[in-house]
């Protein structure tokens, strides 16, 4: 059984109550059983954390080394201004979906620019919570050796 990490950036815990014409009005308990139940299905052992604090995210992702298969992350703000969670993602090699729920390319300018992308072998953006689901589709397939 594959072994995924999903790692949520900051104030992603604030889903269904933060800018919901941004992020919809799912919260982020829904996120998780969501998550949680297409795991299963793909007989994924999944695991998820969020953190506002740029190096809790880091230390998530260096812990992935020796017992994970891959990540799927939405980094949040720190996308754009993370060096270290960049650094983090290239040093443990594993397989890694950047995901937004928002559209990053219809935002703010400073948004439009990823640190993080270089580590990822896909992204998705733009497509609500559902991107989640189609972040695990994606993971399974490329640890799979499908895609």
């Amino acid at each position: 059984m594959s072994k995924i990490l999903i790692i949520n950036g900051p104030n992603l815990n604030l889903l269904g109550e933060r800018e919901q014409s941004q992020y919809g009005k799912k919260d982020y308990k829904f996120l998780e059983e969501n998550c949680l139940n297409r795991a299963k299905e793909l007989k994924i052992d999944l695991e998820l954390k969020q953190s506002n604090v740029e190096g809790e995210i880091v230390n998530f992702i260096q812990e992935t080394r020796s017992n994970n298969q891959g990540i799927i992350i939405n980094a949040g703000g720190y996308t754009h201004t993370s060096v270290a969670i960049l650094d983090a993602l290239l040093a443990v090699k594993k397989p890694t979906i950047e995901l937004h729920i928002t559209n990053i390319y219809k935002r703010e300018d400073f948004r439009h620019k990823s640190l993080i992308s270089k580590a990822a072998d896909g992204i998705i953006c733009g497509l609500g919570v559902e991107g989640y689901i189609m972040a695990l589709n994606g993971i399974k397939k490329i640890i799979d050796n499908e895609n």
